[in-house]
């Protein structure tokens, strides 16, 4: 708290401000301290308000120790000042007697007669304040149920009595009652109970998150899979990361546990963290380290107890040693609970609990499904290869095994990848001894061999300065080998990624993943990367970088003696990559005749030398020059002629991308089917192979996109999401997260909102993405789209917080204040909905300092005729000339775009705004005015004919015909206006549009 309060009007604002915090310690340290400012005033129900503030702040804090003594206080209050307590305040004095009763069932060091002696307390204290009893029966019955004994009876005494103002809302009391159906073994009965609850119908602080994690197994149990996902996903969302809410997350642990989710479950683990350390209550303790021990204990038994896991601050934890602690914490919490109660109803539960066996063998819970592989540091290792194909064995011996990895990456083989990372691991042995042997050469070639195939692997995620200085180191230790080819071929691969670190730099900002062919749709650890480069303008700066890499090539080329065939084939592959990079950059038609020269020279050079790897590398150099100089058509005729060779002859490893090269073909041809058959007979494929050798990821990207032409979303939100996974374990995190925000996007905009949030949640838990290491524009899409989840899914409260820090950070791109424009904008239009209209103006106000710079005239158009009608329908004529001003701002934006000429999606922004003036006049009770707008904006719309849509001139009629006839008492001019539009729509056929219309005329003339 800046400044303690001066006066009592300063602590009742302080109250209100600390009202609208989330719970948690910045709340409770902040309501301690006003309870302290309070006491210096001569003002008893100041300190009574101040002191609710913090019990509540205790409550929902997770801090059950604390809250009794405060209660107390208000009690000794209510006891000597009756008086201070006006009806309000006495009804939440009376309905916090059960918030005490909870607290000290939370706590195992208070004796149960002390827990007795409350209910009776509080007993005697409704009875003499003739208040009913139900309340009462409520806490006796939830006693019971935490004991483990007399829960039949209790429950019937509660249950049976008529509910009272001082009653547990009608969403926690069936809760309660599902629960106990649940404890009596009855699912159907408990979910049936439970139905409004979880539908949404009946809501309150902590519900429906805290039913929701009870009624997860229930669902799968009866085999309601679908919805136990569903709810799983709100679920959690209601209650991560509140200490106040650990029983609940602790429960969701467990679900994941049960549906071979366990990697979800580490992941929420890691999210839920402070749990560990911040809940001071015991029994949500036990609640949380129960459902955690469950997750733990099952990635244990599945060989996984290595995996790091987030617990207890102060030190590292696997999985092993965290479930060790946890179970001896939790036995003894359960210990205490049930020698304070005399039973062992805690140690039952939970060991029921612990011996549960997983109720599915998979459920996919999220778009990001993930194996405990991919969590722990294999997840950093390309995928091997399946079981459809048996891979080359790594030979023990380690001679053979160096001559057996040179030999496979010669022919470009994606067996080598095992032959390398085996040899990686053994090089790196302190006890590592170098074989004496001739077929094998001195240490020094091995290390270069192994910087080499690293260098090659930084630049296939484009990580191209690394890659040029391993290259360049690699090149120097072959020359102290004496193995100048490679080390001629390990300088033109630095030069290439030199070249390509130029083109991305310039590029920065304007590469998209748009349909463009790559220049080499191969890949071998000579190669570039075959998405380097792409989508960039045709820039002097990039072509220039490109010909000069090109040119220190050949003249490396021709300085080098004694190259042998496969050294001198990999160098031409190198030229001709080089200008084929050039001419996907630029486009240029005098780019493709040198392209087209390098080709033909490196494959008649490699059917010579008989290198298959480089005839077909040389023959889908010459596909792709043909579809970047725009012959698609010849593009094709030659890709099938190389498939064609390829099953006859080899390689096969190549067969995958070049199918996804002719499926890409095939988009550019718009022929969706053929392309989507091309590319899933690539993936087909793809599955015998290392998934980075054949790069599965765009495979299964460019498949989303065929299939999306096709019509089908929700596979090809499937496809981009094993193509972003994919990238994340090959490393190449950027890719994977834009690639992860378009199916995000594609999720939200196919109404899949809490998948969309649950994806973003995770992305935005990485831990490069939380330590800020990845681009903070990428990372504030990810989040901006969160934001837009949010608020589909009614999360005003959670959408308008990251709204508006957005537009805090994006106010300081001084490169691009359109996006802050349109971010600032939506943030208005969120405080607008909120009711906050003097920050929704300070925001659209920003918005339009922006849009000053980079105009978006029909995203801030938009926003302020929608603030504009906010107002004048949250507030009406009080509202109307803050609206107007709202308006005002807008019409000069039309007048702008008028202009600039600019072209809008849909009607103009004029005729919009017309409309708008006529619907905030009327919010305001304006009519004579709103109905002169809405004229005008008629007028403006023009009457529509058959092929238009019209639905907004039939809603500009049906406003105009209220405003007229329902409000202006006017009904014979509104029904000859609304007749004639409905004959006019149903003579178009727009008869759904009529409808309306008729209703309202209907109503008119029946007044």
């Amino acid at each position: 708290m800046p400044t303690a309060p001066q006066n009592t009007d300063e602590l009742y604002q302080a109250l209100q401000e600390n009202d609208r915090r989330p719970y948690g310690r910045t709340r409770t340290v902040a309501a301690e301290e006003l309870v302290d400012a309070a006491e210096q005033f001569d003002e008893p129900r100041a300190l009574v308000h101040a002191l609710l503030e913090l019990q509540e702040a205790y409550t929902y804090g997770s801090e059950p120790r604390k809250s009794p003594v405060v209660f107390a206080r208000l009690l000794n209050l209510f006891d000597e000042q009756p008086d201070v307590f006006d009806d309000r305040l006495r009804h939440l004095l009376f309905w916090r007697f059960k918030w005490v009763g909870h607290a000290l069932r939370q706590l195992p060091e208070v004796p149960l007669t002390g827990l007795r002696q409350w209910l009776t307390e509080m007993r005697d204290r409704y009875e003499k304040a003739d208040l009913g009893l139900q309340p009462y029966y409520g806490q006796a019955y939830q006693l019971a149920a935490h004991l483990g004994e007399g829960a039949t009876l209790a429950y019937e005494l509660w249950a049976s009595r008529t509910r009272t103002q001082l009653s547990d809302c009608e969403a926690c009391e069936i809760c309660e009652r599902a629960l106990y159906h649940l404890m009596e073994g009855d699912d159907e009965r408990a979910l049936s109970v439970w139905e409004p609850v979880l539908a949404g119908k009946e809501s309150c602080q902590e519900e429906p998150a805290r039913s929701v994690s009870y009624a997860l197994l229930p669902l799968l149990r009866t085999g309601r899979t679908d919805r136990a996902r569903e709810l799983h996903l709100a679920g959690y969302r209601g209650c991560r990361r509140n200490p106040s809410m650990s029983q609940e997350v602790g429960r969701h642990l467990e679900f994941c546990a049960l549906t071979g989710n366990e990697a979800r479950g580490l992941e929420l683990l890691a999210e839920n963290r402070i749990m560990f350390d911040e809940v001071d209550s015991p029994l949500d303790q036990l609640g949380f380290l129960t459902g955690a021990e469950v997750l733990l204990q099952r990635v244990e038994s599945l060989g996984h107890g290595e995996l790091p896991a987030a617990g207890y601050a102060g030190r590292t934890w696997t999985v092993a040693d965290l479930r060790a602690e946890v179970r001896r914490r939790a036995d003894d919490l359960a210990a205490r609970f049930d020698a304070r109660n005399g039973t062992t109803a805690h140690a039952d539960r939970r060991r029921a609990r612990l011996d549960r066996a997983p109720l599915v063998e998979t459920l996919e819970l999220t778009l990001r499904a993930r194996a405990l592989d991919d969590v722990g540091p294999a997840a950093a290792v390309p995928a091997t290869a399946p079981t459809a194909r048996t891979a080359t064995a790594v030979p023990d011996a380690l001679p053979e095994l160096i001559v057996r990895a040179r030999a496979l990456d010669e022919q470009g083989h994606p067996d080598a990848q095992a032959c390398w990372a085996r040899l990686r691991t053994l090089v790196a042995a302190r006890d590592y001894t170098h074989p004496d042997d001739p077929a094998v050469g001195p240490l020094v070639r091995l290390r270069a061999d192994l910087l080499a195939e690293e260098a090659s692997r930084a630049g296939d995620k484009d990580e191209f300065t690394e890659a040029a200085d391993l290259h360049e180191e690699a090149a120097a230790l072959y020359d102290d080998a004496g193995e100048a080819g490679q080390a001629a071929v390990a300088r033109a691969c630095a030069l290439l990624a030199l070249a390509e670190k130029a083109v991305a730099d310039a590029s920065a900002g304007n590469a998209g993943a748009g349909a463009d062919v790559p220049a080499d749709a191969t890949q071998g650890t000579d190669a570039p990367s075959e998405n380097a480069g792409k989508d960039v303008d045709a820039t002097d700066p990039k072509a220039a970088a490109l010909t000069a890499a090109h040119a220190s090539m050949v003249r490396l080329h021709e300085e080098t003696p004694d190259l042998t065939p496969s050294q001198e084939a990999r160098l031409l592959r190198l030229r001709a990559t080089a200008l084929g990079l050039r001419l996907q950059t630029s486009r240029s038609e005098e780019h493709a005749a040198p392209v087209q020269a390098e080709v033909d020279k490196l494959f008649a050079f490699a059917t010579e030398h008989d290198i298959a790897v480089q005839v077909s590398g040389a023959l889908l150099l010459r596909t792709s020059t043909h579809a970047l100089s725009g012959d698609l058509p010849a593009a094709v005729t030659e890709i099938d002629a190389l498939l064609d060779r390829l099953k006859s002859e080899g390689p096969a490893w190549h067969l995958p991308r070049t199918l996804g090269l002719r499926g890409r073909l095939q988009l550019a041809l718009h022929d969706a089917q053929a392309a989507q058959a091309d590319l899933a007979e690539g993936l087909r494929l793809a599955a015998e192979w290392p998934a980075d050798a054949v790069d599965t990821a765009r495979l299964h990207g460019d498949l989303a996109e065929a299939v999306m032409h096709l019509g089908r979303p929700d596979e090809a939100l499937r496809h981009l999401t094993r193509s972003a996974e994919l990238e994340l374990r090959q490393g190449s995190r950027t890719d994977a997260y834009c690639t992860y925000s378009n199916a995000a996007q594609l999720s939200l905009d196919l109404g899949r909102v809490e998948d969309c949030i649950a994806l973003l949640d995770s992305l935005l838990a990485e831990p490069d993405v939380a330590a800020g290491d990845v681009d903070d524009r990428l990372v504030a899409q990810l989040r901006l789209t969160r934001a837009r989840a949010l608020h589909a899914g009614e999360d005003l409260k959670a959408a308008t917080a990251e709204f508006v820090a957005l537009a805090a950070e994006s106010a300081g791109w001084d490169d691009d204040p359109g996006s802050h424009a349109m971010i600032a904008a939506e943030t208005a239009v969120l405080l607008g909905e909120s009711g906050e209209f003097d920050r929704a103006r300070e925001a659209a106000d920003q918005a339009l300092a922006a849009h000053a710079r980079a105009p978006r005239y029909e995203h801030l158009s938009n926003s302020l005729r929608e603030l504009a009608r906010l107002q004048a329908q949250q507030q009406g004529p009080h509202g109307l000339d803050s609206a107007r001003a709202f308006l005002t701002d807008a019409g000069r934006i039309a007048d702008e775009a008028r202009t600039a000429e600019f072209e809008t999606h849909g009607r103009s922004l004029e005729t919009a705004l017309a409309y708008e003036h006529g619907r905030v006049a009327a919010y305001a009770g304006e009519y004579e005015e709103a109905l002169i707008a809405l004229d005008k904006a008629l007028a403006l719309l023009g009457d529509p004919n058959q092929d238009d849509d019209a639905g907004e001139w039939a809603e500009c009629v049906r406003l105009a015909g209220a405003v007229e006839g329902l409000y202006l008492e006017r009904p014979a001019p509104a029904l000859i206006r609304l007749d004639a539009a409905i004959d006019l729509l149903t003579a178009l056929g727009h008869t759904e549009e009529a409808e309306a219309l008729t209703s309202l005329a209907t109503r008119l003339r029946d007044e």
